[in-house]
């Protein structure tokens, strides 16, 4: 295996030259724990992996966690020795980022992928089928840069119309992703996948816990790597959760970054993004009566009246809305940390200016006596 084979292109190469002479290496982040990295790095004829920690100064220099280095990013590490551990000097731009906003009242991004080619979203057509959370997939995937693949799994539970139903949903909602009906027991989602894992491709595998997420995973891995446990037959969900991201190199080619299963996909995004998810949406604004139309209340609204007419589906009318109004609220609570941040470097500053003045004072004191 080679620095090529987990994704190293010309494009990182260039990035990398100066730290090149700096005697630094190239490495692949593959897992992340609270005090370090589990890296990849070219040893010879072979790929070593080593624990890697992060340098003060990238920590101090990141304005958010997103800015941090996170599984499946390319990094400069100068290696350690016996007694001196091996450390990210840098970390080298990303071609694609798939990430959400963290969970629960904060207004940061959060990192699930990192230089990622497709982003593989595991549903069904039973429980877990939502065409409204897919919707916000969809709308996070688009500004990643990375391609779309959903699988309709667990196919043997439901009836073949139902799945079919599913799939041609999911598919109307955006015409850049590819769809397929799969069943990890049955095996018929293997062949699919492997088609995309080529050598050099990562693929990040998303979803609800209990879509038999999993069970792919461990096809593709060709062993039990992680542990799954049987199907409760009322709720459809297996026992087994992914705990933790990692990304792992597949024998037959391509790598994979298994996640644990995501409860909440809140946006991490901007107007733009949300208007060309929603283009069907968008034209219909432009036949509104007023400029600044709420699309809610007001006289002339062409986006009402579509759904009073049955143009629109309600329900995607409903969530153009929550999207809309989630974002806002992203970017509000992003100017009040932005001001929150500036106001603590004046008032650092401050400090400083007022410590140099004593100083200085104290000098010509000395100096007079």
């Amino acid at each position: 295996m080679t620095l090529r084979d987990l994704g190293w292109n010309s494009d990182f190469e260039k990035a990398f030259a100066p730290y090149r002479e700096k005697g630094w290496v190239p490495a692949r982040l593959i897992r992340e724990t609270s005090i370090n990295y589990g890296a990849f790095l070219e040893g010879g004829d072979e790929i070593d992996e080593i624990e890697v920690i992060l340098c003060g100064r990238l920590w101090h220099e990141a304005t958010c966690d997103a800015d941090l280095p996170a599984v499946g990013d390319w990094v400069a590490v100068e290696l350690g020795n016996e007694n001196q551990a091996s450390v990210i000097r840098a970390r080298l731009p990303r071609k694609s980022c798939f990430s959400r906003k963290m969970p629960g009242n904060s207004s940061q991004a959060q990192v699930i992928g990192a230089n990622v080619d497709i982003i593989t979203v595991v549903t069904d057509a039973g429980p877990d089928f939502n065409l409204r959370r897919m919707e916000r997939y969809f709308t996070l995937i688009s500004l990643s840069g990375a391609k779309a693949v959903v699988l309709i799994n667990k196919s043997d539970l439901f009836p073949k119309e139902q799945n079919k139903q599913a799939a041609e949903e999911i598919a109307a909602l955006w015409d850049q992703a590819t769809v397929h009906i799969t069943s990890a027991v049955d095996g018929n989602g293997l062949k699919i996948l492997k088609k995309y894992l080529k050598r050099g491709v990562t693929m990040c595998v998303v979803g609800s816990s209990g879509v038999g997420k999993s069970t792919l995973v461990n096809q593709l891995y060709g062993d039990e790597w992680q542990w799954t446990g049987e199907v409760n037959e009322a709720t459809g969900k297996g026992r087994h959760t992914t705990t933790s991201r990692e990304l792992v190199p597949l024998d037959n080619g391509g790598m994979l970054i298994d996640n644990p299963g995501m409860r909440e996909i809140q946006m991490w995004t901007d107007e733009t993004i949300l208007r060309s998810s929603f283009a069907d949406v968008e034209a219909l604004t432009n036949n509104c009566k007023f400029r600044d139309c709420s699309h809610q209340k007001d006289a002339g609204c062409a986006i009402r009246t579509a759904v009073e007419s049955g143009e629109l589906d309600p329900a995607r009318y409903e969530s153009f809305l929550n999207l809309e109004t989630e974002i806002a609220a992203l970017q509000k609570r992003a100017e009040k940390r932005q001001m929150a941040v500036e106001r603590w470097a004046k008032r650092n500053s401050v400090k400083a200016r007022n410590l140099n003045d004593r100083i200085q004072l104290e000098k010509d004191a000395r100096g007079e006596l």
